[in-house]
C-alpha cells in the first residue's frame, strides 16, 4: 500500500473559512421562498462563492489497544449526506466554518465550487443540496437549478431580477473567471 500520497493545491489559497457577507445576505433574503428573484440571486452569488462540504472519518476496522480499549484501525474519508423520512438524500454544503461547526464540530471541511458540489450530488444520486443545514440561513438547491449546476452552467443576474445561465466556451475553465 502506499503512504505517500499527494495533496492537490487547494483553489483557495488563504481561505480561512470564514463567510462572505454578501452569501450570507443572500441567503437570508430568499428564506421562505417567497420572492423567485431572491432564490436565484442567492444561487447567483453561491456560483462566486465556495462551499464547504462536510466529509467525517467512517472506521474500517477497529483494533483493540494494548490497555483493552477500541481504536480504528483503518478509516476512510465520507462525505455527508442526510436522508429524510420518504428516501430522499440530499448533500450538504456550509458558507463558513461557523455553520458547519454548529451542525457537527468534528466535520472536516472541503472547499469546492457551487458547480463541482451539484456534480457531486448527482454522481452520489441525491436529489438536493443544502447549503447552512443548521442556520443561519438554510437553502434548498435541487431540481432543474441542481442539475444545471451540475452541468457546469452558473447562474448570473444579467440584469436587476433576470437571470441567464453562464456556459463555459469549449476548452475553457469556468473556475478560472
Amino acid at each position: 500500500m502506499d503512504h505517500e500520497r499527494q495533496l492537490a493545491p487547494s483553489p483557495f489559497p488563504g481561505d480561512a473559512g470564514v463567510a462572505d457577507p454578501a452569501t450570507r445576505r443572500a441567503l437570508a433574503a430568499a428564506v421562505g421562498g417567497a420572492d423567485p428573484a431572491a432564490y436565484l440571486r442567492a444561487v447567483a452569488v453561491l456560483c462566486t462563492d465556495r462551499l464547504l462540504v462536510p466529509v467525517v472519518a467512517t472506521a474500517t476496522r477497529l483494533g483493540e489497544t494494548v490497555g483493552g480499549l477500541a481504536s480504528d484501525k483503518e478509516a476512510e474519508m465520507s462525505v455527508v449526506m442526510l436522508q429524510a423520512a420518504d428516501g430522499r438524500r440530499a448533500l450538504l454544503g456550509f458558507t463558513g466554518l461557523d455553520a458547519l461547526h454548529a451542525w457537527q464540530a468534528d466535520a472536516r471541511p472541503v472547499a469546492v465550487t457551487l458547480d463541482k458540489a451539484a456534480q457531486t450530488a448527482r454522481a452520489e444520486g441525491v436529489a438536493a443540496l443544502l447549503v447552512d443545514f443548521a442556520g443561519p440561513h438554510p437553502l434548498v438547491v435541487d431540481g432543474e437549478v441542481l442539475e444545471s449546476l451540475a452541468a457546469g452552467r452558473r447562474l448570473v443576474e444579467t440584469a436587476p431580477g433576470e437571470f441567464g445561465w453562464l456556459v463555459e466556451a469549449d476548452g475553457a475553465d469556468p473556475a478560472a473567471g
